[in-house]
């Protein structure tokens, strides 16, 4: 017996000691990282509005006119080549070829080329870079926005948000360094997983804003409990935690620790920030009406810029509805109508208060559309899943404003011109915080992770 307790406690002073290693490896390099980037950072924060549910690239950044002059035409066998299709449009009799119903429109000293769908960003063609190149692999939803988010399509590593509140941290200690918010229609989860910390310590994971109630869950005091009492609990419970921190030497308790401490700081911090009624009115009108009304994408915008403003690190807006296998025109009428107000806004936002120059805006979805037609072309078609091309656009911090990067087909189909794989663009976010993304790594399970995987380089072409 007292050899299997000595047994036990070696094994267990052992693992507490590898435990206490990695928790002083984790805070050193968490030191030496935050505010210390590797190269001089253009920008420091990330505002990424990402269209949940796949935009088409062909509406709304991509003009093709010889779609308009094929249209109905079967989509020549050259151009279809042998790339993946789903389920949804495999068995089609025909792949007709389907332009866009909409017209695009120059703008700017740049003559950016947009849809007429898009008037508000329109007036910000020469502060945006539009990609009209960007790849990925995986051809349905779930593994795609993965991919989009983490660098890699299997769920369960951390997205772009932990890794840059693990390498830099956040400015406020009274607010996240990641914050979550949703908008639009439900017809698509948004799981957890999308901006979970994976195998980084949990602090690092996304903060979800609810539109309605406590902002954070349980951010209110219970009826009867004054602020008083609440901190004398989150103390007490901190105190049991410090011990069992001491003795077993957990990562995980110390999150926990960091993350009560940090829920009672937001009692304050939160409620504040979340108080628009302090902005001014030309302010608010430049997001447009729905500014008032919680939970939808221009109220989320103007959250974001007052995130920034705060010192949060990434702000993450997921907007839902993009999924368009029919009804094409009348689902992006109302889409853009929810979003090209409040993102040219947030844009003028930012400038206006100096913000822009360091704070990098990202837009686009987890891939485009097709551009033929999914089932029969009628007055209600859609397009089918399609991520071998499809258009991002960039705005703000350590990026060149006015330029469209890349090429597509005359069927906006294959690139044939900068190619920017997700990867690419990663490296890219990441160079313009300062960050070689082959440096930013963590060890798990017996290799050196990273956001860009094995891959990514940067498209210097898009920085200014």
């Amino acid at each position: 017996m007292h050899h299997l307790l000595t047994r036990r406690r070696f094994l267990t002073h052992t693992s507490a000691g590898l435990g206490m290693a990695a928790v002083a490896s984790l805070l050193s390099e968490s030191a030496s990282a935050q505010g210390r980037t590797h190269f001089a950072a253009r920008a420091k924060n990330v505002i990424y509005l990402f269209m949940a549910g796949g935009p088409s690239h062909l509406d709304l950044f991509d003009s093709k006119p010889t779609l308009r002059q094929r249209h109905g035409e079967d989509m020549p066998p050259s151009v279809l080549g042998s790339q993946r299709v789903t389920l949804m449009t495999r068995d089609q009799a025909r792949f007709q070829a389907a332009a866009s119903p909409f017209r695009f429109l120059k703008h700017g000293r740049s003559g950016q080329e947009m849809c007429e769908l898009l008037p508000h960003l329109g007036r910000c063609a020469d502060e945006m870079c539009i990609i009209r190149s960007i790849h990925s692999e995986p051809i349905n939803h779930d593994p795609a926005v993965t991919f989009m988010q983490t660098g890699r399509p299997q769920p369960g590593l951390p997205c772009m948000g932990s890794w840059l509140s693990y390498g830099l941290g956040s400015e406020n200690r009274d607010l996240p360094a990641f914050v979550v918010m949703l908008s639009g229609f439900r017809d698509q989860p948004i799981p957890t997983r999308y901006y979970h910390s994976g195998f980084l310590p949990a602090q690092h994971q996304g903060t979800f804003f609810q539109a309605a109630g406590d902002p954070v869950l349980y951010l209110s005091n219970p009826q009867g409990l004054d602020q008083q009492i609440r901190g004398d609990t989150v103390e007490a419970i901190n105190q049991l935690n410090r011990l069992r921190l001491a003795e077993v030497r957990d990562p995980e308790i110390e999150a926990r620790i960091n993350s009560f401490e940090l829920a009672f700081r937001m009692q304050t911090s939160v409620p504040e920030l979340l108080n628009v009624a302090n902005e001014s009115q030309r302010t608010r009108a430049g997001y447009g009406p729905e500014v008032e009304t919680p939970g939808t994408f221009a109220r989320n915008c103007l959250l974001a810029r007052r995130l920034v403003q705060r010192g949060t690190r990434f702000v993450q807006i997921f907007h839902r509805g993009w999924d368009h296998h029919n009804n094409l025109v009348e689902s992006l009428r109302r889409q853009t109508s929810a979003v090209d107000q409040p993102a040219a806004a947030l844009i003028h936002d930012l400038k206006r208060h100096g913000l822009l120059d360091e704070t990098l805006i990202i837009c686009g979805g987890e891939f485009g559309r097709t551009a033929y037609v999914q089932g029969n072309l009628t007055a209600s078609f859609g397009r089918d899943h399609h991520p071998r091309c499809f258009s991002y656009w960039l705005a703000g911090g350590g990026i060149k404003g006015g330029v469209a990067h890349g090429r597509t087909d005359d069927y906006g189909y294959n690139i044939t011109e900068n190619p920017v794989h997700v990867n690419d663009l990663h490296a890219t976010v990441l160079h313009c915080l300062g960050i070689d993304h082959q440096r930013l790594t963590y060890r798990f399970g017996g290799r050196d992770f990273r956001l860009t995987d094995v891959a990514g380089t940067v498209v210097q072409e898009l920085l200014a």
